[in-house]
């Protein structure tokens, strides 16, 4: 065991924030620390890591074991460069590097005793220098920088210079090169794009040592961690597992915790009918009975009704009329800003009831997309269409559409006007603002409460297409969950940016990849495109590796023209490809069901005895196994040409 909390309280005021907490880490164990906002999730990390005091109990670290702590928001101060930042932290290292260096110059001119005593001083040195990986110490800080999603031009940039969300990338690589026995990461991926959390996934799942991560990520969770440590309403229960275990756990749990809560209730009820049944009759003995029942109901301790997620927040989005089949055309679409190229030549077709993820790493032009089609950024060319009674609702990770002056019973009064006071209470009361919170600004809200303010925004519109930029952003575990139902249950049509994995697992039923200026499209959930991603990258990379590259010059346009040209004949050509691929593999797919099915009925032994209907039976599936001989041939072909990028 590297980690031992032990009844562990924290109050801030009259606000209890963790109350009796209790569990344990062993060596190299990876575990998630998961709750609702405000839960005390930071609060805990801060107390193990000694910034915080506890009131109560206490976290003891194991004797000789090192402790790193990654916070939210890091106020990292330096005019080094990120390469030299993280250099630094391999400072002992290089100053043993530059030892062996001077012991070598050194031991040109000595000679006898003396050197002697500096080749056992160079034996030592070099020993530890390789037990400290000291050879690939700076290939290791490249490998770490790269994977945080920093580019080589960005090793040379000042820490002044940079934003928030690279400062914490840098501490973050900064600790990682530490190589701490226990890391404690609080929020690690809110900064990262897709690539560098799956960096960081693969580098922290062959950490040697232990890891408690803090992260509103699941899918991130469930690819790391063995144990979650849950905080609810100060409590703190441990489940072995990674998020989806610990998820269908306290499903189980609190369905189990339901079923006690109801039955003791109706018995509760029966026993006071009983009691009220009893006094009613107003005889001697009757009332002694009643009195008897009233002293055993006294002493039951009730169950306290088990929260769900439903009770706290509710999301119903449905559009006010159904839209036609075609619900957005974009053909030709271009932008760049400056020298900075985002994309080209797009053509997207959005059908009604499709559930689009667009994905892609950072700075890429996802945003871009959605903005342009919203009118808030122009195109550099192309033509965006809207197909008819399409009604848009739009939602912004910036929250551009929200008015920080106003109130927040001014913010949704003022954008639907109809609205009574006692309906628009309601409304910020299912996003949890009730009482005086209706009258907060706007301004002094938390991101996670501007989400929520435009969530209900949204809902309101009744939009038969909603446009959302990172829905989940600042949202906890449970607001998502509950966010994914309502999507999943919405009969609209949804075009979504996001980077969370989980919530694009379980709400998309297409995925539009931007890369290399282009979108590739992905006809399933994210398991799906992780699935597919390989072979479509590299059939694409082939196919645009063919195309003419455009010449420079005058002839620039008209030559660039033609290349783009062929690319996109190239694209299409992919794209009825993976068509045709899929299909077969549908059309197999139901054949085989049928041929199971009929083979069920061969065996059937009330058919056995029917020989007319045995032939036929039998005739049906020689039929449909020669199908399936034909359609393996056609996959195997269509699978072989994907490979190999063949006409």
């Amino acid at each position: 065991m590297i980690l031992s909390c032990s009844h562990i309280s924290k109050a801030f005021g009259t606000d209890v924030i963790l109350d009796d907490v209790s569990f344990h880490i062993e060596d190299n164990e990876k575990a998630a620390v998961v709750g609702i906002n405000g839960a005390g999730k930071s609060t805990l990390l801060k107390i193990i890591a000694g910034e915080l005091p506890a009131d109560q109990g206490e976290a003891v670290l194991s004797r000789g074991k090192t402790l790193g702590y990654l916070a939210q928001q890091q106020d990292l101060t330096s005019h080094q460069t990120i390469y030299e930042e993280l250099l630094e932290v391999k400072r002992p290292i290089l100053e043993m590097e530059e030892q062996i260096r001077d012991l070598e110059i050194a031991m040109k001119h000595a000679s006898g005793d003396e050197l002697e005593q500096m080749l056992q001083t160079y034996t030592r040195l070099n020993q530890q220098f390789e037990l400290a990986d000291g050879y690939s110490c700076r290939s290791e800080i490249t490998g770490v920088l790269k994977g945080l999603g920093f580019s080589e031009e960005d090793f040379s940039k000042e820490i002044s210079s940079l934003s928030g969300g690279q400062k914490t990338r840098v501490s973050l690589g900064k600790l990682l090169l530490t190589r701490p026995d226990i890391i404690l990461l609080d929020e690690p991926t809110n900064h990262l794009d897709m690539e560098s959390i799956s960096w960081l996934e693969t580098y922290l799942g062959n950490y040697k040592g232990a890891v408690i991560i803090v992260a509103h990520d699941r899918y991130f969770l469930d690819r790391i961690v063995s144990k979650v440590i849950e905080l609810d309403r100060g409590k703190g229960s441990v489940y072995l597992g990674n998020y989806t275990a610990y998820s269908e756990k306290k499903a189980q749990l609190r369905e189990a915790q339901m079923k006690a809560y109801l039955n003791q209730q109706q018995e509760i009820r029966h026993q006071e009918e009983v009691i009220a049944k009893l006094r009613s009759f107003n005889r001697e003995k009757s009332i002694r009975r009643a009195e008897s029942r009233e002293k055993m109901l006294d002493k039951i301790e009730v169950l306290e009704k088990p929260t769900d997620a439903d009770d706290e927040m509710k999301i119903r989005l449905e559009p006010d009329i159904v839209s036609g089949n075609d619900v957005l055309t974009i053909r030709d679409l271009g932008k760049s800003f400056g020298p900075l190229h985002l994309f080209s030549h797009v053509d997207i077709d959005i059908r009604r009831g499709e559930r689009v993820a667009i994905i892609g790493s950072n700075g890429t032009g996802k945003t871009t997309l959605l903005k342009i089609i919203n009118q808030m950024v122009p195109a550099d060319s192309g033509q965006i269409t809207f197909g008819t009674r399409v009604h848009t609702g739009y939602y912004d990770q910036d929250h551009q559409v929200l008015h920080m002056d106003k109130t927040l019973f001014d913010e949704l009064q003022d954008a639907y006007p109809g609205l009574n006071n006692t309906r628009i209470r309601s409304i910020l009361a299912a996003f949890l603002f009730t009482g005086d919170d209706v009258f907060k600004r706007v301004g002094d809200l938390s991101g996670g409460e501007r989400g929520r303010l435009s969530l209900a925004k949204l809902m309101l519109s009744n939009a038969n297409f909603l446009i959302l930029d990172e829905p989940t952003n600042h949202l906890d575990i449970t607001s998502k969950e509950i966010l994914e139902q309502a999507l999943n249950r919405y009969t609209g049509t949804v075009l979504y940016v996001s980077h969370d994995r989980y919530f694009i697992n379980r709400t998309a039923t297409r995925i539009l990849e931007l890369s290399g200026g282009t979108f590739l499209n992905y006809i399933g959930n994210y398991d799906y495109y992780l699935e597919k991603r390989d072979l479509v990258n590299a059939l694409w990379k082939q196919q645009a590796g063919q195309a003419p590259a455009a010449a420079s010059g005058t002839d620039a346009a008209s030559d660039g023209r033609a290349g783009w040209k062929a690319q996109k004949e190239e694209q299409a050509r992919l794209r009825r490809r993976q068509n045709a691929l899929k299909k077969a593999e549908e059309e197999i797919s139901r054949l085989e069901e049928e041929d199971a099915q009929l083979t069920e009925q061969l065996q059937d032994p009330a058919i056995a005895t029917d020989a007319a209907r045995l032939m036929e039976l039998h005739r049906q599936q020689e039929q449909i196994q020669k199908q399936l001989a034909g359609l393996y041939e056609d996959w195997e072909r269509l699978a072989e040409e994907a490979q190999e990028g063949q006409p």
